[in-house]
């Protein structure tokens, strides 16, 4: 049982850091799209969509400090290549050089071979923060055989929540949904040693579900994501106040989006403070479809008018409202 145990740990925890690592390259793929560093090119009269030349990358991540040198900025890169993220577009070459060769996500071109986990890790972690967001009560303190324990929820009572929030239709997809989360080290029993009946959860740490109590809990993974998923740098040129997009005859349009939400999300990334703005949209997500963009300025959310509070007031009134949402937003007009 405790070999078990031991295995379960290490491949969560093995899964758990790959999710980290192909996380931080998709925020890397997304930036690269925005400022066309990823782009469709010739060789030889044969087309090669969306790719990167190696050594434009490397002064890239030079140039934006992501690196403080091109050895430095090879072995990040290498990283990426060795978990399969970007590959050659031949497939001819292993090792990432400071040459022009031509390199692709594999997310691009569909081969990206690690897409069911990630989308498992991204759901708990979209789970996790809107329990944290929301007025609910499951998350709380509670006590199993005489050890206290912060940030629980009880499996029966996460699998209603889950119901109620549309997450899943029914108690047997929430279970699944559970089990999932479990495998992949997202959620855990309060007490490893239990046996594990029913699961259902999340966690951006970690929460699994029941033995005889049935407790949940939070676990410090999720939390400890990089910085640069939490604190990219801002695509905004310049800094913009609510009252300058406001303005009679300022330069801007305004666009209202209706974005529907899918199993991972909504697919785009909102920084800044009043007002807030769009700082990523994933390409292939829900946001991308509807037509939003980065550096979009946010006015309103279902109605609810965001011109001036932080990003962080905003993501909580998405990520507690419905799974449909409605975006009003400002765009600057080409000059």
């Amino acid at each position: 049982m405790e070999e078990d145990m031991g295995s379960m740990q290490q491949k969560a925890a093995e899964l758990e850091h790959m999710a980290e690592v192909l996380l931080t390259g998709e925020q890397l793929r997304l930036r690269l799209h925005e400022e066309k560093v990823i782009k469709d090119r010739r060789h030889h009269l044969k087309t090669y969509p969306n790719c990167f030349v190696a050594k434009e990358l490397i002064d890239w991540l030079i140039d934006r400090k992501e690196a403080s040198d091109r050895e430095t900025a090879i072995k990040l890169v290498q990283k990426l290549l060795d978990r399969s993220i970007v590959h050659h577009v031949c497939d001819e070459h292993k090792e990432f050089k400071d040459v022009k060769l031509f390199y692709r996500f594999r997310k691009d071109d569909g081969t990206f071979p690690l897409d069911n986990e990630v989308k498992v890790f991204m759901r708990g972690q979209r789970l996790y923060e809107k329990l944290m967001n929301s007025e609910n009560t499951l998350l709380q303190a509670r006590e199993e055989e005489g050890v206290k324990y912060e940030r629980t929820f009880m499996a029966s009572e996460f699998i209603e929540w889950l119901i109620q929030e549309g997450e899943v239709t029914a108690r047997t997809e929430a279970e699944q949904l559970g089990r999932r989360l479990l495998e992949h080290g997202i959620i855990q029993h309060v007490s490893p040693t239990k046996e594990i009946k029913i699961v259902s959860a999340v966690r951006r740490s970690s929460m699994s579900s029941c033995g005889s109590s049935g407790y949940f809990s939070s676990s410090p993974t999720l939390s400890s994501s990089p910085p640069v998923l939490c604190n990219p740098k801002s695509v905004l040129k310049r800094p913009v106040t609510s009252d300058e997009l406001l303005m009679p005859g300022a330069p801007y349009a305004r666009k209202t989006f209706t974005v529907v939400g899918d199993a991972v999300g909504w697919g785009f990334v909102v920084r800044g403070s009043k007002p807030c703005h769009i700082q990523a949209v994933d390409p292939s997500g829900p946001a991308a479809a509807a037509g939003m963009k980065v550096c979009q300025f946010v006015v309103s959310v279902n109605g609810l008018n965001v011109l001036h509070v932080d990003y962080r007031t905003v993501s909580n009134l998405i990520l507690t409202g419905p799974r449909t949402i409605v975006m009003e937003v400002m765009e600057e007009l080409d000059s």
